[in-house]
Order: structure tokens, then sequence, then C-alpha cells
């Protein structure tokens, strides 16, 4: 067996523990004090770092979503719509853009957000057959409705 590299060669000689510790001490160099030096803590405290990230995972989404909504909210109250009424109102127009795309609108392309809550308002008022089916859209909208048979 030809070992070209020196990490190879170290890797033959050297026991398994060495190389699981340097892993687990890999993870804790940035922690302070004997956490970064001393494997019995330096375990405990990785763990215990990537039980945390993996919760924060999951917390990072709700936020974020709830960031989203609060946003859109906003939004659609300058346009004269509640929160609720305002989404159920574009699902029943069959727009299918989801909170994240909706809060981005409604900061970057006001206009485009403002005909998105002149829309949800019509279908509010008229309904589904006023809102999308006589061509006559809100000004700025383009649609295209999809007939399920």
């Amino acid at each position: 067996m030809v070992l070209l590299t020196a990490p190879l060669w170290l890797r033959c000689r050297v026991t398994d523990r060495y190389f699981r510790v340097q892993e687990v001490l890999k993870h804790a160099r940035h922690f302070r004090g004997r956490k970064n030096r001393c494997y019995r803590l330096a375990v405990r405290a990785v763990v215990r770092a990537f039980v945390k990230c993996t919760r924060a995972r999951g917390l990072k989404k709700r936020l974020l979503r709830t960031l989203w909504i609060n946003r859109v909210t906003a939004a659609s109250q300058e346009h004269g719509l509640q929160y609720p009424a305002f989404i159920s109102n574009l699902v029943k127009c069959q727009v299918e853009l989801n909170r994240k795309v909706l809060s981005e609108l409604a900061i970057y392309e006001p206009k485009t957000f403002k005909s998105l809550a002149a829309l949800a308002k019509r279908r509010q008022q008229e309904g589904f057959a006023a809102a999308l089916g006589d061509g006559k859209e809100p000004e700025g909208i383009f649609s295209r409705v999809v007939q399920y048979h």
C-alpha cells in the first residue's frame, strides 16, 4: 500500500481516538474557557450547541413566517383590507403567491401589490365572476384564469 500524503501516512500510524477527539475539538475551537481545550468539557458543549442549532432552524422558519405576515398585514391595511380577507380573496381569485413573495412585493413592488389589493377588494365586493371573468381587471393587472372542469 502506497501512502502519498502525510495525513494518510499519519492516519495509519495513529489510533482512531486521536481523530475522534480532534473532530470534537474542531467544533469547539471558538468556545470560551476550558471547553475549547478539554475533550470531556468540549463534548458536552458541542452536543449542546448542535441541539440548540437544530432547534433554532425551526424557530427561524416560524419567525420569518411571522415577519412576512406582519409585513403583508401592514401593506394590506394601507389599501383598506384586513389580512385574512386579503389572503382569502387572493386564494379565491386563484392567485397562488406565498407570504414571502407577497411581503417582497409589498416592499419592492408597491404598484404590483396595490393591483393585487385592488383585485382582492373587488373580489370581496362583487364575487369571482366580476373579479376575473368579465375581462375588466383593475388597472395594471394581467390575468389568465384557469378553468377547472
